[in-house]
């Protein structure tokens, strides 16, 4: 297989293909001269710290799900043509579910999406604008899954609901009018954790049969050391003292960490796996990772596409309605969806 090979002078990931495979070709953890903050992002910060935000390291569990509930969008989403809450069996009780339908014919293909909020934090509500908007776009129905959240339900709980629904909805896609031989897993940041886990999973345990992971700046290795983690001490955005208290959060036990269901960075094989896409951001502790995992695919021979949008920080994706690039990152990853699914 033909290695990576380095970037253009613009500092730009090309594509190469080789042998029938998509690569991708990358500069990870090289040291570069920063980019300041787009005007949007630079604005939104100001405007955090204007009001007086406090960090997410300094908050309790309860605070955080506290504020994060004050600040949900009080407008409506946009609609749908059909939606449809109901739950099912999982390992530790009913795993509540919303089916989004747009406007198409049976049978449709569909998108099994996990929440971001560092595995904390997060709802279907808090992922419904962004679940509506890719169900709305692709055309393809959106699963939005209820798993449980740690503290209370540590890590691998909410990995182990994601995955019974995502093999719910494969065995269950004929009476839902959702065709089993295109479904894709996906999420934004802890939900991107999951959505590679269940992925892993997937593979692991022969089926359900993945078409496609959508993977937004995702936490991929709890033992992380790279230079974006480094980098990113700015407490008015998402940084590392940020990252570690959703780590500490979600594990039990730092032990756990070691597990490639945890950190799916460090699965010793991931030839196999689905094509994917990865979405990561330029001032984003989790930059890095994303990125390796990215190039670790490509280099197993997996389809894997990498976009990083500079200029941003960590949580940009579900803001669309005040950043730029959102928007544009929303647009990518309806475009690759489109591609997984053959539309």
């Amino acid at each position: 297989m033909a290695a990576p090979g380095k970037p253009d002078s613009a500092g730009n990931f090309r594509e190469q293909h080789h042998e029938g495979c998509h690569h991708i070709t990358s500069f990870l953890l090289q040291e570069r001269v920063e980019l300041p903050l787009e005007p949007q992002t630079e604005a939104l910060r100001r405007e955090w710290i204007s009001s007086g935000r406090l960090p997410l390291h300094e908050l309790t569990v309860r605070e955080a799900r506290v504020r994060e509930l004050a600040e949900l969008p009080a407008g409506a989403s946009e609609p749908v043509a059909r939606v449809v809450d109901r739950s099912l069996p999982g390992p530790g009780g009913e795993i509540p579910i919303r089916l989004y339908l747009p406007e198409g014919g049976a049978p449709m293909p569909v998108l099994t999406y996990f929440f971001g909020g560092g595995w904390v934090l997060g709802s279907i509500e808090a992922s419904a604008a962004i679940c509506r908007r890719l169900a709305n776009a692709t055309p393809c129905a959106v699963v939005a899954v209820g798993y449980r959240r740690a503290p209370e339900h540590p890590f691998p709980a909410g990995l182990q609901d994601c995955y019974e629904a995502t093999r719910w909805v494969v065995d269950h896609a004929h009476e839902l009018g959702l065709d089993p031989t295109r479904v894709a897993v996906g999420g934004a940041s802890a939900g991107g954790n999951l959505a590679a886990a269940v992925a892993q999973l997937a593979l692991e345990r022969n089926g359900p049969p993945l078409a496609f992971q959508l993977l937004v700046y995702p936490p991929l290795d709890f033992r992380a050391d790279t230079p974006s983690l480094r980098a990113a001490n700015d407490p008015f955005v998402f940084d590392r003292e940020a990252l570690a208290w959703c780590w500490s959060h979600y594990l039990a036990r730092d032990a756990d960490g070691d597990d490639p269901l945890a950190s799916p960075l460090r699965a010793h094989d991931v030839s196999g796996l689905p094509p994917a896409l990865v979405i990561t951001a330029e001032f984003d502790p989790l930059r890095d990772e994303g990125e390796l995992y990215a190039w670790k695919l490509a280099a197993a021979g997996v389809e894997a596409e990498l976009i990083r949008f500079d200029g941003v920080v960590h949580g940009f994706f579900a803001l669309s309605g005040v950043l730029d690039a959102a928007g544009e990152a929303q647009a990518r990853a309806v475009g690759a969806l489109r591609r997984a699914f053959g539309r």
